[in-house]
């Protein structure tokens, strides 16, 4: 009942106030950490930033793809045993967990890293550049942290590092949470956040809040965006099977032709977005990734499939863009003499920033980066399972510049040429030290 209530809350925030109505603090008073204490934070942030880098290289130069971050997982509670943690493993199977308990009365907050690499082979020249190869879906493929996420594993851990440091500051407790598998587990196994939360992590340890962060490859260092309810998109997966008659390819009339229907199919999708979704509502997106048919140039085959990504931001616009897409499929199918199946499977819900707790937090990201480098920014269609984790507490998730300012072209996410300015990653360990010390000393009045 908690999470539906939590969830129905939400959803009634998805439209929020405009750049003008959140760019100030909302009256919400700066944690009475004192100015010596703000300082105290920041120098213990640069104190550490030459191991978090250290340990940002290793993780770059040996990624693991998703469930498979076994290396990955024991050199985190390593890094962690040594700093006086006692961290568990295997929850979601490679995650790690540990705490830290400042012996005084306090909210539990969560702090959560993703750890996976993707089946991506790197093109950036670097001493540290992945070579890493591994077999994905049946292909040999390169393995690289092409979606930042050695980053987001180094920031974490500079905080946890950090925070022993400031723990006379802290009131109640911190998990670290070092998610697998963000980028969505192999075919037929379980993953992620939404592994985490049915293994129980969110009742175990008793979190009350969780911050997440992502670097950004397009967002200058030192800068901040979030956004106020719904910052990323629901991420649904549709295969679409077409089963049509085979033939010889020099007399298709002879058969029916499952690609040319599959051809027709891809543009009918198109038209739900464009022609039958009211986007003054909520932006959508429906594209197909992946074609599958046939066997050689002069076979009309039996078959072929489509599998395709659907975005959206509003639940019932979901659920008539799923019917439209049946609707669609099944409809040309039939005017070609073919048959198709829809499978529309749920990966990932909206990722949903709590409306006051970003608001009550915006003073300490103020604090992190300075009030002229925090902007909220639009929708954004990609998706980010740390969703899984804002529909059980309230969260807040945002974006960390890794961009040099200098460099105009900066490869994009889940590309071969991604890179990031790694003086950018401070911001993010800052921002978690700020979050965290002020809420535990805010977060309950």
């Amino acid at each position: 009942m908690k999470r539906i209530l939590l969830f129905a809350f939400l959803l009634c925030s998805i439209h929020f106030e405009s750049d003008a109505q959140m760019t100030g603090p909302n009256n919400f008073e700066i944690s009475p950490t004192k100015e010596s204490s703000i300082s105290r934070i920041d120098e213990v942030a640069k104190k550490i930033e030459a191991n978090m880098l250290k340990h940002r290289r290793h993780f770059h130069q040996y990624p693991e793809l998703s469930n498979r971050e076994f290396k990955t997982s024991d050199k985190i509670v390593e890094i962690l045993t040594s700093m006086g943690y006692q961290p568990e493993q295997g929850m979601a199977i490679t995650g790690v967990v540990a705490v830290l308990d400042s012996g005084r009365p306090g909210p539990t907050i969560g702090l959560r890293a993703d750890i996976d690499g993707l089946p991506v082979t790197e093109r950036v020249s670097l001493d540290f550049k992945s070579v890493e190869k591994t077999e994905f879906l049946g292909n040999e493929v390169g393995i690289m942290h092409a979606c930042g996420h050695d980053t987001h594993i180094a920031m974490l851990l500079g905080a946890a590092e950090a925070f022993q440091e400031l723990k006379d500051l802290l009131r109640g407790k911190i998990v670290f949470v070092f998610q697998p598998a963000e980028e969505g587990p192999p075919p037929g196994e379980e993953g992620g956040a939404a592994l985490m939360v049915k293994e129980g992590l969110i009742d175990k340890y008793g979190i009350d809040v969780m911050f997440g962060q992502h670097i950004s490859s397009g967002l200058d260092i030192g800068k901040i965006n979030y956004r106020v309810g719904g910052i990323m998109a629901a991420a649904d997966r549709f295969e679409i099977k077409i089963k049509g008659k085979q033939a010889h390819g020099s007399r298709p009339w002879s058969g029916v032709d499952p690609i040319v229907t599959a051809a027709q199919i891809i543009n009918g999708l198109q038209t739900i977005v464009s022609r039958q979704i009211d986007l003054t509502n909520e932006p959508a997106v429906i594209s197909v990734g992946k074609i599958e048919g046939g066997v050689r140039n002069n076979i009309i085959p039996e078959s072929c499939t489509i599998i395709g990504t659907i975005r959206t931001f509003d639940p019932e616009m979901q659920d008539d863009i799923h019917k439209r897409i049946h609707k669609t499929a099944e409809s040309i199918a039939a005017s070609q003499g073919a048959t198709v199946e829809v499978d529309i499977s749920r990966n990932c819900p909206v990722t949903l920033n709590n409306p006051s707790l970003t608001r009550k937090m915006l003073p300490s990201l103020y604090l992190a980066v300075g009030e002229n480098n925090v902007r909220v920014i639009p929708a954004i269609t990609g998706a980010e399972d740390f969703s899984f984790f804002a529909l059980e507490v309230p969260a807040l998730y945002y974006f960390v510049g890794g961009k040099d300012p200098e460099n105009e072209n900066p490869g994009s996410h889940h590309s071969p040429d991604f890179s990031i300015d790694e003086r950018g990653l401070i911001s993010g360990v800052k921002a978690f030290l700020h979050l965290t010390i002020d809420y535990m000393n805010k977060g309950t009045e």
